[in-house]
C-alpha cells in the first residue's frame, strides 16, 4: 500500500515563488509507484489549499483568480477532525523556505498532530534560520568564524552614529549587512564604504528587527557542503564553488536572471562541481559539517555554506541552511544519489527519527494537585 505523503511549500515568506519550485521539483521527482503525494500549498495570506490542480506552476502566476479552483482547508491540531486533511498523512515533506515554514513554526505544528516531517526540528530549523543564534553556536563550538557584530532596528534608529563607529572599530571593508531570519540572499548588501554601510543597514531593517554585520574577505571563495543523515551515518554531497565572492549574488542572480525554471533548480548557475580545493581542505569542511549537523540536532538535507580566504588555505563557516533550494539535489547527483533516491531517503529518515519519539516518557502522574487540594481543605 501507498504511504501518503504530504508535500508542503508556499507560505508567509519571502521566499515564497522559492519555495513553490522546490515543492513542484519534490512532487516530479518523487517514486510515484511508491508514494501518493499530496500537495499542501499556503498561500502569501496564510491560507491553506489542497488538491492535484496545485501541481501546475502556471495556476500560480495569477493565483488571485486561479485560487477559487482549489480546494481551501482549514488546519487544526484537533486529531477528531475528519475535515482535517493533514490527519491521512504518513510523512510531510517540507519545501517551505523562510519565515513560517523553515524556521520551527511548522516544524512545531507538525509535532502537535504527531506527524513525521523531512526537516531539522524545532529547535534546529529556529538556531540554523537566525543568522545571529547561528554564529554564537557556530563560536561556541569553536569553529572559525568572521568576525560579527549584531544590533537591532530600534538601536539602530536611537544612535546610528555610535553602531557606525563601533562597526569601524570592530570589522573591516568589504563589510556585509544581513537580516537575521532571512535567505535567498533577500535583504543582503554588500558595502564597501560608509555610505554604502549607511544604505544596506537601512534596506536589512525593512526586513526583520535584527541585524547581523559581518567581515568580509576579500577575493574570498564560497564553498558549499550539503549532509544528509542516514541509517545513523552522516552522508555528505559533492562540494561546490558557485561563484566568486566579490561577485555577491543577489535573489535576482540566484533565481531570475539564470532563468531559472521549475524543472532546473538552482542548476542555471555558475558553478564548480566539485570545488577545486585539496583533499585536506575538504576533510576539514565535512568534520565541520558533521559537527555542526549534529550539535544542531539536524535532520533531513542541509546545507552548510563555507568561505576560504583568497589562497584557500583557511575555511570559516558561514551559514548553516536547513531547507535549501531544490533540496540541493544537483550535489548529491555527482556522488551517484539521483533526486527520486533523495527524496526516499530523507522520507525514510523520518519515519525513523518520529519511531525514536516513542521512547521518550511524555506523561507523569503526580499527586501534587491532589496535595495542594487537600491543602485548602
Amino acid at each position: 500500500m501507498k504511504k501518503n505523503i504530504g508535500v508542503i511549500f508556499g507560505g508567509q515568506s519571502v521566499e515564497h515563488e522559492v519555495s513553490i519550485i522546490t515543492g513542484l521539483q519534490i512532487l516530479e521527482n518523487i517514486d510515484k509507484n511508491k508514494y501518493a503525494a499530496i500537495i499542501f500549498y499556503i498561500d502569501k495570506d496564510g491560507n491553506w489549499y489542497s488538491g492535484k490542480k496545485l501541481a501546475d506552476i502556471k495556476i500560480y502566476s495569477r493565483w488571485d483568480q486561479n485560487k477559487k479552483k482549489i480546494k481551501q482547508f482549514y488546519p487544526s491540531i484537533n486529531k477528531k477532525d475528519k475535515k482535517n486533511l493533514l490527519l491521512n498523512i504518513d510523512v510531510m515533506i517540507i519545501a517551505a523556505h523562510g519565515t513560517f515554514g523553515e524556521d520551527g513554526k511548522l516544524q512545531g505544528f507538525l509535532e502537535l498532530l504527531d506527524i513525521p516531517f523531512t526537516s531539522s526540528g524545532v529547535v534546529g530549523s529556529a538556531t540554523g534560520m537566525d543568522k545571529i543564534i547561528m554564529k554564537k553556536i557556530f563560536s561556541g563550538m569553536g569553529l572559525p568564524v568572521l568576525p560579527y557584530l549584531w544590533f537591532n532596528r530600534e538601536e539602530w534608529k536611537k544612535n546610528q552614529k555610535e553602531w557606525i563607529n563601533k562597526i569601524h572599530y570592530t570589522l573591516d571593508y568589504p563589510i556585509f549587512v544581513k537580516p537575521a531570519n532571512l535567505g535567498s540572499s533577500i535583504g543582503i548588501s554588500m558595502a564597501n564604504n560608509e555610505q554604502e554601510l549607511k544604505n544596506a543597514i537601512e534596506i536589512a531593517i525593512r526586513y526583520d528587527r535584527r541585524i547581523l554585520v559581518e567581515k568580509g574577505i576579500k577575493d574570498a571563495v564560497e564553498v558549499n557542503c550539503s549532509a544528509l543523515c542516514s541509517n545513523d551515518k552522516i552522508l555528505f554531497s559533492a562540494l561546490e564553488e558557485p561563484v566568486h565572492w566579490e561577485k555577491y549574488l543577489s535573489f535576482e542572480d540566484k533565481y531570475i536572471r539564470n532563468n531559472v525554471k521549475s524543472d532546473s533548480g538552482m542548476t542555471g548557475m555558475s558553478r564548480k562541481i566539485p570545488a577545486k580545493i585539496d583533499t585536506e581542505l575538504k576533510s576539514e569542511i565535512e568534520n565541520y559539517s558533521m559537527k555542526i549537523y549534529r550539535a544542531m540536532d539536524c535532520k533531513g538535507v542541509v546545507r552548510i555554506d563555507y568561505l576560504l580566504d583568497s589562497d584557500r588555505t583557511k575555511v570559516f563557516v558561514n551559514e548553516i541552511n536547513t531547507i535549501p533550494g531544490s533540496f540541493s539535489f544537483y550535489l548529491w547527483e555527482p556522488v551517484g544519489i539521483n533526486f527520486t533516491t533523495l527524496i526516499d531517503m530523507i522520507i525514510e529518515e523520518a519515519i525513523k527519527s518520529h519511531e525514536t519519539k516513542k521512547d521518550n516518557i511524555l506523561r507523569y502522574d503526580s499527586a501534587i494537585l491532589q496535595s495542594i487540594s487537600g491543602a485548602k481543605k
